[in-house]
């Protein structure tokens, strides 16, 4: 009814009884020093210890079912994520096993805890010996052993292993090996099915495993689907089947990962958790800073930025030698990517294409060819290590530790789209170096990704209390639902030739430029956890071009027409080989034009260099050609203003500019029970500003079918003010605020530089007013004043253009319903409730301030 449930993750773990074990065959209170040494201060590492060892040794559970059928009777969490405990058991990932996992956020020391588990096992006679299972990632494997010699070897930690122990200094071997009692073993699944070199089958097959304690790192890869051929894939995907393996007979199974997500789903058999939020508050990890309002004209532009906090970090970090990584979704765009930094940072002095492609950027892949690269991830902290940028695929990041990672930049949404995706990105750059507690790691996202990707960040990092709104379905503001009509269209491209006269120029001349600088500044607006938006501003260059490249290109083109024996004709004169304009003619011109617009200097921007191209092109262009995109309406579609989705809301919108608007019924009509608990508690929040929340307001006069309204500027909050005055109130129907995507959805083309792309917009409100039987639909799109952008001019045309026709089809079809639309800012909301009001609206001929400036 109000959608897809959000859950407070850690509702999620199940709780393990630490009662029901017998305390003198495995005296589990003399480890207390080994855990004080191994984990010394970090708490939540012994907790997790003890819990799951607690789960192995208990009398309650012979299976991860029993464990889920004692938390499922007692959690009505757990119940309402699952209507029937037979459907949770229906979806445990490892049945029929003592089988669960523990949650530690990246960073928090995941493979002391797996140690100590091992350890622990293998001294109270749980197990005979241990196998630590993890991607195929050579990576992983060589950290994890190193990690475990470290353990097995430091003094103190022998030291501290009661007498009582049954195995008191486990041998750590690698599969190559037999695996024999008293043995951890540490492998990549890939061992599992080697059919060279590889001890496991020999070692556990037929039973043997029965008595073996199996822990898996980075567990989300054998829990999640797996896409792809490689022979990684393919181990992947076979990883959770050799755990069920029969031959094998596993009884012990934990799984262990800071990524405990199917997508967006949390994992059901987690029986710890320690998040990453908790672990920045306590200072274990780094905290994190993201991108909430940024805009780039190009990737140029982005790099510029991505540099200079690059520079920034090595200015604040100064003893070490931060890095920066990049993350794409895949090998190839990886690779692209690569090419583009390196010429990037040469144009920028940070050194030559050589050493720039060969040192200091770093490509790491599953590619064969980066073999050799994955190797160097373990030294990159370095400082006698060139390396400072790190390109990487998300789904490949694992296993390395390094501490120096101060800024992560997902580079496509596809890389950052789900928890699984943002928790591993997020992973990389959260261990926190040595002589820096309060170090800080920037996540260069890209605001204009989607609302909901935002949503998921603020959950993995749980960084606000949320409250979301919906639709109500029940009650007496139920009853101003309405039906919205949209067009759906199909699209063709066609190729025409461009007709207009051929530009006349005489170079002997000037070329109309634009007046352009080079340096710019501009803003981008971060969160830092828990704390307020602050700004970080920029200082741009753009992109330029020196004259002397330019008039080569034009004088390069001239030759290879030379080559071709053409004879050129302008203003009656005729070019041939022998009289096309010569280098010094070409700059000259080029230099006059400069001198017209008060420019000195010898390199143009992109504009005004294109504009020397086009000039000097008609010497040589042919008839134009250009592929344009055809909208070709069908048919009506419905909207139901019931199916509109929700939106949130958190505290730190609240604190920014946000505002809630709320019915004095506001009890009875809230839908999602969660929501109407925080609700209550944030407007207790005497710390927030006065505009977060508007007085509640007679549920008669706010005729809108959605329980909570959200606005998040000032020209929103004082346009739903207005339609909740009474005077407006009484002469419309209802009225909806669209979600900002996915409800009504409006497609534009925009051209930003040379580049034309598409995109949607959602209006801002479709207000309803009924009058003879007919419906009229005011559509209003909400600016400020003055915002008369191209992409705003691009909006309105094909709104426009769409409502046209919309009217047109509705009209021929005998539905009593018309649209009329408009561009609104708060200069002209008078005028508009005047027109609302004695009903000259509804004519279609109003048209704001915003609406000339946007068709002039």
């Amino acid at each position: 009814m109000a959608g897809k449930k959000i859950f407070n993750t850690q509702d999620l773990v199940l709780k393990v009884n630490d009662k029901n074990f017998d305390p003198i065959k495995y005296p589990l209170d003399e480890w207390e020093r080994f855990l004080d040494v191994l984990c010394q201060n970090r708490e939540y590492q012994k907790e997790a210890i003890k819990t799951a060892i607690h789960y192995l040794i208990s009398t309650k559970y012979n299976t991860i079912e029993d464990l889920v059928k004692e938390n499922y009777k007692t959690n009505d969490q757990l119940q309402l994520r699952y209507k029937t405990d037979k459907e949770y058991l229906s979806k445990i990932q490892l049945p029929n096993k003592l089988s669960a996992c523990v949650d530690l956020a990246t960073g928090t020391g995941k493979s002391f805890v797996m140690y100590g588990i091992a350890q622990i096992a293998l001294g109270l006679g749980i197990v005979d010996k241990v196998l630590v299972l993890g991607p195929p990632s050579l990576t992983i494997e060589r950290e994890l052993t190193k990690k475990f010699e470290e353990l097995s070897t430091n003094p103190s930690l022998k030291n501290s292993i009661p007498s009582s122990a049954k195995v008191g200094n486990p041998t750590i071997i690698n599969a190559d090996q037999t695996i024999k009692d008293s043995c951890i073993a540490i492998e990549n699944i890939n061992a599992v099915y080697s059919k060279t070199g590889s001890s496991i089958f020999d070692s556990l097959a037929f039973g043997k495993g029965e008595r073996c304690l199996v822990l898996n790192d980075e567990v989300h890869h054998a829990y999640n689907r797996v896409e792809g051929t490689s022979n990684e894939s393919k181990s992947i995907k076979k990883w959770k089947e050799f755990l069920l393996d029969t031959t094998y007979q596993f009884k012990y199974i934990l799984g262990f990962t800071g990524t405990s997500y199917i997508d967006n789903d949390y994992f059901n058999d987690v029986i710890f958790r320690y998040s990453l939020r908790s672990a920045i508050e306590n200072r274990f990890v780094k905290s994190v800073n993201y991108v909430v309002e940024n805009e780039d004209s190009n990737e140029n532009e982005k790099f510029q930025k991505i540099l200079q906090n690059h520079k920034l970090n090595k200015a604040k970090y100064s003893t070490l030698k931060p890095l920066t990584i990049l993350i794409t979704k895949d090998i190839k765009i990886a690779k692209q990517l690569k090419t583009r930094l390196v010429e990037f940072l040469h144009e920028k002095g940070e050194g030559s294409e050589e050493f720039l492609s060969n040192e200091k950027v770093l490509l790491v892949t599953s590619d064969k060819d980066h073999k050799a690269n994955v190797l160097k991830l373990p030294y990159v902290d370095g400082q006698e290590e060139p390396v400072e940028w790190i390109i990487s695929v998300a789904m490949l990041t694992e296993g390395w530790d390094v501490k120096n990672v101060f800024q992560i930049v997902p580079m496509e949404e596809k890389a950052f789209n789900s928890k699984l995706l943002i928790a591993q990105v997020l992973g990389r750059g959260l261990r926190i170096p040595n002589g820096y507690p309060n170090a800080e790691v920037t996540v260069f996202n890209h605001d204009k990704w989607s609302e909901r990707i935002k949503d998921l960040v603020e959950e993995i990092l749980e960084m606000e209390t949320k409250i979301k709104n919906s639709p109500i379905l029940e009650g007496d503001r139920a009853d101003f639902h309405f039906t919205l009509h949209n067009l759906d269209y199909t699209k063709e491209k066609k190729e025409v030739e461009i007709e207009k006269e051929t530009e006349v120029f005489n170079y002997k001349d000037y070329i109309t430029f634009v007046a352009e600088t080079f340096e710019h500044k501009t803003d981008t607006k971060f969160v830092k956890i828990g704390e307020k938006e602050y700004k970080m501003t920029y200082e741009i260059e753009k992109e330029k071009f020196s004259v002397s490249e330019i008039v080569n290109k034009i004088y390069d083109e001239f030759q290879i027409r030379k080559l071709e024996g053409i004879i050129l004709k302008l203003n009656e004169t005729e070019y041939t080989s022998e009289n096309l304009p010569s280098k010094d003619v070409i700059e000259q011109v080029i230099k006059n034009s400069m001198e017209k617009v008060g420019m000195t200097g010898d390199f143009l921007g992109k504009k005004n260099r294109q504009a020397v191209f086009s000039a000097f092109n008609t010497l040589l262009r042919k008839k134009p050609k250009s592929i344009i995109l055809t909208r070709i309406p069908n048919s009506i579609t419905e909207i139901k203003t019931q199916n509109r989705e929700h939106e949130s809301v958190s505290v730190l919108g609240l604190r920014s500019d946000s505002t809630v608007f709320y019915s004095d019924d506001y009890e009875n009509e809230i839908v999602i029970a969660d929501t109407l608990i925080a609700f209550n508690e944030i407007k207790e929040d005497m710390s927030l500003p006065r505009s977060a929340f508007q007085d509640s307001i007679n549920k008669f006069l706010f005729k809108t079918p959605i329980d909570l309204v959200f606005t998040s500027r000032e020209p929103e909050r004082k346009f739903v003010s207005e339609l909740i005055k009474k005077e407006n109130a009484q002469k419309l129907t209802s009225w909806l605020k669209s979600n900002n995507q996915s409800f009504y959805s409006l497609e534009y083309s925009f051209t930003k530089g040379s580049h034309t792309s598409s995109h949607w917009f959602n209006p801002d409100f479709f207000i309803l007013i009924e009058k003879d039987e007919f419906q009229y639909i005011s559509v209003v799109e909400i600016k400020s004043d003055n915002d008369n952008s191209d992409e705003n001019k691009a909006k309105n045309k094909y709104a426009i253009e769409h409502f046209n026709e919309l009217n047109k089809q509705l009209e021929e079809k005998g539905i009593k319903q018309k649209y009329i639309f408009n561009f609104l800012s708060p200069t002209n909301y008078s005028d508009y409730f005047t027109y609302l009001r004695d009903e000259r609206l509804l004519d279609g001929k109003y048209k704001s301030e915003l609406d000339i400036q946007l068709t002039e």
